[in-house]
């Protein structure tokens, strides 16, 4: 059996692919959704329960934590992971050290969108452990073409390094439309002369952009400027021309173009909103991906390309403690809280600037900073810890607050 974990729209073509071959499938989706021939379950858990290979289809590395968490207690030992989500390898390697050591992990990204997702002609870059890669190289083949890329997170990393190339082009091509307005030329008499160079298929996919608009949703413009986050992080952080491509799509996904086509970079490169940084500005921050506030405080301040996040703590939505005397659980909960509220406004545990941490018991301070370790792989950023007498609510234990570069 196999399980299916996030049902948007690539999700949705690539459990019917499983179906259509045969498998028996279990889905689960944070909305539920229904998918013919498969099995809806209410829980990761309940989908997981059983299968032999799990698959997880999400929108960022945050929320492939969260519902690997979610499926933990049902996963069977034995079974293999395959994540297949645009997340990198840090993610990866953060959710290796999640699963228990009897469950096999393979990372797995695709290149293409919706029409190949169903069609089965996606290209699959896998990376993992060579009998985890033997175990599911069948479950693959049915999503499309299978390129190996080596070892564990080498997938993920390669999907990066392709959407730096590809992206990138893309909005390099959209300003370069923008820039022929300036100069009188028409643009498609550009793209016809770009039809005669190596751009000539980037050029053919913006023509009917540049003839009727931005195409029904494929590849949605907040996913692409997630993955460009996502690949000038770490290593990535030389890419100067793959930065401001970043830049440019945060400045769209702010306008409110996330939801839409990449290829509404377009009409927005065009734009003044383009050309001219947001104001700095305060701005409050309450994601409704956390647990509300009392009212007297923000999760979180925003000022130009700074982010301010309030001390987080173990409370559940009900404004109970989350594990009362578990350091471990609490950490967990303070660092899911923090990576939701850091992916809301685009940034993550790897721009962090500056990390602030309250304990009320310095010597349970190595459960913390295990936990710590797993959200937090790259150059650890600056840190101060407190050992304070109590927090405001008896049982809690810790409480983190952050600044972090958007």
């Amino acid at each position: 059996m196999i399980a299916f974990l996030g049902l948007g729209r690539m999700g949705v073509p690539m459990a019917g692919r499983l179906i259509a071959a045969g498998h028996t499938v279990a889905v689960w989706n944070r909305t539920p959704r229904e998918v013919p021939g498969a099995e809806a379950a209410p829980s990761p858990a309940a989908a997981v329960a059983g299968a032999d290979v799990v698959v997880t289809m999400l929108s960022d590395p945050e929320a492939v934590s969260e519902v690997v968490r979610a499926a933990l207690p049902g996963l069977r030992p034995g079974s293999v992971l395959v994540e297949m989500s645009t997340i990198g390898p840090d993610a990866v390697r953060r959710l290796r050290g999640l699963l228990p050591e009897s469950v096999g992990l393979v990372d797995a990204p695709v290149l293409g969108s919706v029409g190949p997702a169903a069609e089965g002609t996606l290209v699959v870059l896998a990376g993992g452990r060579r009998v985890d890669l033997d175990r599911v190289s069948d479950v693959l083949r049915v999503f499309g073409t299978v390129h190996e890329a080596g070892g564990p997170g080498s997938g993920a990393a390669t999907k990066l390094a392709v959407m730096s190339a590809l992206v990138t082009a893309q909005v390099g091509l959209a300003e370069t439309l923008a820039y022929t307005d300036a100069l009188g030329v028409g643009r498609a008499a550009l793209l016809d002369v770009l039809g005669a160079t190596p751009l000539a298929g980037l050029a053919e996919r913006l023509r009917p952009v540049v003839e009727s608009g931005p195409f029904e949703t494929r590849y949605a413009l907040g996913l692409a400027a997630k993955d460009l986050r996502l690949a000038t992080e770490g290593p990535g952080a030389s890419q100067t021309v793959t930065a401001a491509a970043r830049d440019l799509l945060a400045r769209a996904a702010a306008a409110g173009l996330a939801g839409q086509d990449l290829t509404s970079v377009v009409p927005f490169a065009a734009s003044r909103a383009a050309e001219t940084p947001a104001p700095k500005e305060v701005r409050a921050v309450d994601p409704p991906s956390v647990p509300a506030t009392n009212g007297y405080y923000s999760h979180a301040v925003r000022f130009g390309d700074l982010l301010f996040v309030s001390g987080q703590v173990a409370l559940d939505k009900d404004g109970k403690v989350d594990g009362e005397g578990d350091m471990t659980r609490q950490s967990e909960v303070v660092m899911e809280n923090l990576g939701r509220i850091l992916a809301d406004q685009g940034s993550s545990f790897d721009r962090i600037l500056h990390i602030r941490t309250f304990v009320t018991d310095m010597d349970r301070l190595p459960e913390y900073a295990a936990v710590r370790s797993r959200f937090i792989t790259g150059e650890p950023p600056a840190s101060t810890t407190v050992e304070v007498g109590r927090l405001f609510r008896p049982g809690l234990m810790i409480e983190v607050e952050v600044v972090a570069a958007l």
